[in-house]
């Protein structure tokens, strides 16, 4: 038994509904995000990013490790009058073969299930795959027939990725979007060999973000959140030092770093780099790459569970001059 090629398969279902199609529908999961947009239906699936980043700076975390969101899932798709009105068009143009339809028929008209089930029209739906269409690795994985589940039920326990809280959580991991991570510096732009330059971000944009994601027609939701917890420092080059040697920079409080002060030339920045050597008619490429712990709640699930960490950088040029001296 087999379900309707990918390329259908795929497809909204028809006529509309109340979930999974209709107009705005989609099943892409880590397109543009628009940080106003307070809601928007995906695969089945209703996303909450109003306490999303925001901005033009924004964009999404890189797992800090293998693991990746789900390329593809399953959740309920279509009720039994939705499923006759997608199936037999493609059964009637013959172009899939008389055997695979009459094997189709057999599943879900006569055979299996009576005419798509529909004596339990209201009781369940009819569950199927979706693929996120940026097509990562994986995104052809979920090969399963379309089937049935009761209302109240879970899906069958064979069913990899099939909606879950935690699946839920998996997919908004991937619709978490983080501000840009620029840093301020002193001296800003241009620095000396051997002086220290203090690096800063400003902590009021580097507050927590979620993204909330839901199946309404099953009343099950999970809401991700994603926490800086640290800024590194890469400054581009060997010839220098950071602060600390790690290059590791802790969130304390309300800040990342310390911003530059008058009368703190001569001291040591909590948060910076040292450049060794110049950069010449060029510039060093520093980068600043926030690492943000991220952890999910959801219906039944009331404390909280991790998630692996995400990272999100960005690159500066700072030009290194050597100081000129003077001999009289």
């Amino acid at each position: 038994m087999v379900s309707a090629p990918s390329a259908l398969a795929d497809q909204d279902p028809p006529g509309g509904g109340t979930f999974g199609g209709g107009p705005g529908s989609d099943s892409n999961t880590s397109g543009a995000v628009d940080g106003d947009t307070v809601s928007a239906t995906a695969g089945g699936i209703v996303f909450d990013r109003s306490k999303n980043g925001r901005g033009s700076s924004v964009g999404a975390v890189a797992t800090a490790s293998s693991w990746t969101p789900p390329a593809c899932w399953y959740a309920p798709k279509y009720t039994p009058e939705q499923l006759k009105a997608y199936l037999e068009p493609i059964w009637a143009a013959g172009s899939t073969g008389d055997a695979w339809d009459a094997e189709q028929r057999k599943h879900y008209v006569d055979g299996d299930y009576k005419d798509f089930n529909k004596a339990k029209t209201g009781k369940g739906y009819w569950w199927d795959s979706y693929v996120n269409k940026e097509f990562p690795p994986g995104w052809d994985s979920c090969k399963e027939p379309i089937f049935w589940v009761d209302s109240g039920d879970p899906p069958p326990a064979r069913i990899k990725n099939a909606v879950t809280p935690e699946v839920l959580a998996e997919l908004a991991y991937a619709e978490i979007r983080v501000p840009g991570t620029k840093v301020s510096l002193a001296p800003e732009g241009t620095t000396k060999v051997n002086l220290p330059t203090w690096s800063w971000l400003d902590g009021a944009e580097f507050k927590p973000v979620s993204v909330t994601a839901s199946v309404p027609v099953l009343g099950i939701e999970a809401t991700t959140t994603a926490e800086p917890v640290s800024l590194k420092i890469d400054p581009g080059t060997a010839d220098a030092e950071t602060y600390p040697a790690s290059g590791v920079c802790e969130i304390t409080g309300d800040h990342i770093g310390e911003a530059y002060a008058k009368g703190k030339a001569k001291e040591t920045p909590p948060c910076g780099v040292k450049y060794l050597r110049s950069s010449g008619d060029g510039s060093y490429q520093l980068r600043a790459t926030i690492t943000w712990k991220i952890h999910w709640t959801g219906t039944g699930v009331p404390e909280a569970r991790d998630l692996p960490d995400g990272t999100f950088g960005a690159d500066q040029d700072v030009v290194v001059q050597e100081i000129q001296s003077v001999n009289r």
